[in-house]
This record gives C-alpha cells, structure tokens and sequence, in this order.
C-alpha cells in the first residue's frame, strides 16, 4: 500500500495524467485527513478551486492543495513527536501519571460533523490553534474558532446521520465551526455545561457522556 509520500509525488508528476494526479490526492487523504476524509475535500476544493468531481482538474490546483495538506500534516507530526519525547522523559524520571494525547476522532484529528461546516484558515492554521490548546490549560470554548456555544449529540443524533459511530463522544459539537471539539481541550465543567445544555433538548446528560466515553 502506497504511503502518504509516495502518493505525494504521484500527485507532483507531471508524467502523470490529471485523473491519476486527483486520484493520488484523494488517496492522500486516506492517510491523513484531518476533517475527516469527505470534509477535508470539500475544503481543500473550495480554497483551491478545484470542482468535487472534476477528473481532470488543474494540475497547479492539485498541487496547491497537496501543499496546504502537507503543512498541515507537518504540524500534526511535530505535535505527536513532541508529546512522545515528553511522555519518554516523564517515564525517564519515573512518572506514571497517565497522561492523554489527542489522537484524533476515529479517522479524522479534528472532525468536522457536517461536511459543509467547516472552520475557517487554511489546515495548518487550525491545526497550530488546536494543538496551542492541548498544549495549554484546558478552556471554556471551542480553541479552534473561539465560539462558547457547544453542544453534544441529541439522542436521536447520535443514532444515526452524522453523529453515528463511536467519535460522538469525542467532545462537543462546536455552534461557530463545526468541529467535534475534543475532550482535552475543554474544562470539565465546560463539559458539563455542553451537556446540560442539551438536556432539556433530549441530549445526554453529563454522566451519559461519560458513559458514552468509556463505551
């Protein structure tokens, strides 16, 4: 199986006809997809210009978003190698404090629930403003647009549409961008505020998150 890099260049190539290059890049997007693989997409065709399906769209197009892709994956691999060298030297010194790295919502790092709604900035720039929060004391609001509205799953939602799956409970759903904001980065009681919120709208309650969470 092709690796992210490998698909990289194919994408490059100039060998390479226009289908295969847009094929390559939404291979790329099996190995890293921050949004998830359909939001990611979309966002990189909206800011690039490139149609959804188009099979033959330009390659200069291609490659711009191939770029923004990379940048952001750069970010998201100098955060995972920070946080292992740090959990290394904590073991080092003897402690065993169990500490959580946010390792992203099923496929995606920070999953967007509707495909359509989406933070605004290029991936990279998201990105720095997430793992400015893991890295910091947990807040109140969504770290990636700063919007205080969150808001977990209705029970209905969570059923079934795009809260289906395991992820649902990764965190709240952000009201301003969109995102699935993760647990980390967010205070217990803003947690708790999220899901109180939704109480009253068939939502779970606070201890059913939790539940959900462990599940």
């Amino acid at each position: 199986m092709a690796g992210f890099r490998s698909l990289a260049y194919q994408v490059r190539d100039a060998r390479n006809d226009r289908a295969l290059r847009r094929h390559s890049l939404r291979r790329c997007l099996e190995r890293f997809a921050p949004y998830g693989h359909r939001a990611t997409w979309w966002h990189l065709c909206d800011r690039h210009g490139i149609a959804p399906e188009d099979r033959a769209a330009d390659p200069q197009r291609l490659v711009a978003a191939l770029e923004e892709l990379e940048e952001a994956r750069a970010v998201w691999l100098e955060y995972e190698r920070q946080f292992a060298e740090r959990r290394r030297r904590e073991k080092h010194d003897g402690l065993r404090r169990p500490e959580w790295a946010w390792g992203g919502s099923g496929d995606a790092v920070v999953r967007c629930a509707d495909p359509g709604v989406r933070p605004e900035g290029t991936l990279g720039e998201v990105l720095r403003r997430l793992v400015a929060a893991l890295e910091s004391t947990p807040g109140t609001a969504c770290p990636v647009c700063g919007e205080q509205e969150l808001h977990w799953p209705s029970a209905a939602g969570a059923g079934g549409g795009p809260w289906a799956g395991a992820w649902a409970w990764d965190g709240p759903l952000c009201a301003g961008c969109g995102i699935v904001v993760p647990r980390p980065a967010l205070t217990e009681s803003a947690l708790g505020d999220s899901a109180l919120g939704d109480s009253a709208l068939g939502g779970p309650s606070g201890a059913d998150s939790a539940a959900g969470a462990a599940a």
